[in-house]
């Protein structure tokens, strides 16, 4: 499917781009190569295809969420450079 200069103002528009010439030309090859993909994709038989929640279909890596103590703020901050009460002390870059 080829996109019309008209339609890639429109989407430009939507987006808040503003564009150029040359660019609205670049966005128009770049959408239209998109959509001819997808066009490709809808023509492939899917019906026997599960849908999944991530590309991967073992989530490994995970571990369960179980809370634990933490660092106590003493041995936390025992390097800070600076620090107030149980907190880093940081400068103010904001004036």
């Amino acid at each position: 499917m080829k996109l019309s200069r008209e339609q890639v103002r429109h989407v430009a528009t939507l987006a808040h781009l503003a564009l150029t010439e040359e660019e609205e030309v670049k966005v128009q090859q770049q959408l239209s190569a998109i959509l001819e993909a997808m066009e490709t994709l809808r023509e492939l038989d899917t019906a026997e295809v599960e849908p999944t929640s991530h590309a991967v279909s073992d989530v490994g890596g995970w571990r369960d969420d179980v809370a634990k103590p933490s660092l106590p703020p003493e041995k936390a901050l025992q390097n800070a450079p600076a620090r107030v009460g149980t907190s880093f002390a940081v400068p103010r870059i904001l004036e």
